[in-house]
């Protein structure tokens, strides 16, 4: 229980002024950083023709970055923890920047796909998401849900900004000289605005989530198992959402749409899911993680459903357009259910391994997706695959739900 006077300092410390300046600072890094969950997508047909191989072979330097970002996700949480987000934001930027122009000299697929995995995926892009989702947590409390939406839009802006100026590079310039121009802008960008997070909160004072109910003591499993159920859910409600994400833009230029439209889908769905990310923020200040992620899960495989029958121009602009309106929250809401659940000075590294699953669902969603594509020769099949997952997800989160319903009706 904190005294007075430390609840006043504590106070001073969150939701302040100088908190709502250091969520700006991140939802720029977690922006700029999250170019390395996009840019395979958007080159993947260019590296198809480069190198020679079919669409399962072709999705592989994306599964490989995701795998990378999942893995060096969770090692740069536990810094974070240990020494703060500065230094893992430190060896991110660096690392970023350098993966890039070292992928824009690969010789080899096998070689593009181990500079993603290594440099961009587990050493850069992941020092800029999960660490700074944890950190966040830090500096807000009665504002806690929409700073984590706030500072998670960041890969959803990354994702509406990137794939139109890769289209525009890889049009003009080629491939290689984009990735070498995104690698300079890296180093340019992060490397400077890294050093604005030198500061640290004191973790053994933060504030557990206040709207969120559910414990594992409700649901009578240890630490360990409900870590291990988050990160299942994380994993099933991912590789569902993989399939439009990852595969839209060669979707659209497989029905001869082109690959500039597919780009503007995924661009159009990423963009609203800034607006469904950030509502479902104000939302789960009210109802708390647990619910929010049961609505943006159900909103999810209703959305990929409409995704079988329509596949004219229009259509699949409006069901893209659906399915980035329904999947916002999702991913901030385990952040929340993590703060409501374990202590604070626990949160860089639990956060990490959550966020970490849904971004290894992303990658195994997108392998497999393209597998299935390669073995059927449509998309159908994996998009019926998705809703599977999804639904596996929905019945995690209905038991989370039951425990939040059995904790109400204790202290009530």
């Amino acid at each position: 229980m904190l005294e007075h006077g430390q609840s006043e300092i504590l106070a001073s410390q969150t939701d302040g002024a100088y908190s709502w300046w250091r969520l700006a600072i991140s939802l720029v890094m977690s922006t700029i950083g999250g170019v390395g969950l996009w840019s395979v997508v958007v080159v993947l047909p260019a590296i198809e023709a480069e190198f020679g191989v079919d669409r399962g072979g072709a999705s592989l330097p994306y599964t490989a970055t995701m795998i990378g970002f999942a893995l060096g996700g969770i090692y740069m949480g536990r810094i974070a923890d240990k020494y703060g987000v500065f230094v893992p934001l430190l060896v991110g930027s660096t690392m970023l920047g350098a993966g890039y122009i070292a992928a824009a000299n690969a010789a080899s697929l096998w070689q593009f796909t181990i500079i993603h995995a290594l440099f961009i995926g587990m050493l850069g892009s992941s020092a800029s998401f999960a660490p700074l989702v944890a950190d966040v947590t830090h500096w807000f409390d009665k504002r806690r849900g929409i700073a984590i939406a706030v500072v998670a839009s960041g890969n959803f802006l990354s994702g509406a900004f990137w794939p139109p100026v890769m289209t525009y590079g890889i049009e003009h310039y080629g491939w290689r000289i984009t990735h070498m121009g995104i690698g300079a802008f890296c180093l340019v960008t992060m490397l400077p605005l890294a050093f604005l997070f030198r500061r640290r909160q004191n973790l053994d004072d933060c504030p557990p989530a206040r709207n969120g109910t559910m414990t594992r003591f409700t649901l009578n499993v240890s630490g360990r198992m409900l870590q291990t159920l988050l990160v299942v859910a994380a994993i099933a409600c991912c590789v569902a959402m993989a399939m439009p994400q990852v595969h839209l833009v060669a979707y659209c230029s497989d029905l001869g749409y082109g690959v500039a439209r597919g780009a503007e889908m995924l661009s159009l769905m990423l963009g609203l899911g800034i607006v469904s990310r950030l509502v479902s923020g104000i939302i789960a200040d009210k109802i708390g993680g647990v619910g929010t992620l049961m609505l943006g899960s159900t909103l999810q495989c209703v959305a990929l459903v409409f995704y079988l029958p329509f596949d004219g121009l229009i259509s699949l602009y409006v069901v893209s357009a659906i399915f980035g309106l329904s999947q916002g929250g999702i991913v901030p809401s385990y952040a929340l259910i993590v703060r409501e659940c374990f202590p604070a000075k626990e949160a860089g590294t639990r956060i990490s391994l959550v966020l970490m699953a849904n971004l290894l669902g992303m990658g195994l969603g997108g392998w497999m997706s393209g597998e299935i594509y390669d073995l059927t020769g449509s998309y159908q099949a994996a998009f019926l695959n998705g809703i599977g997952w999804n639904l596996l997800n929905m019945l995690i989160v209905l038991w989370f739900l039951y425990g939040q319903f059995k904790s109400r009706r204790k202290f009530a």
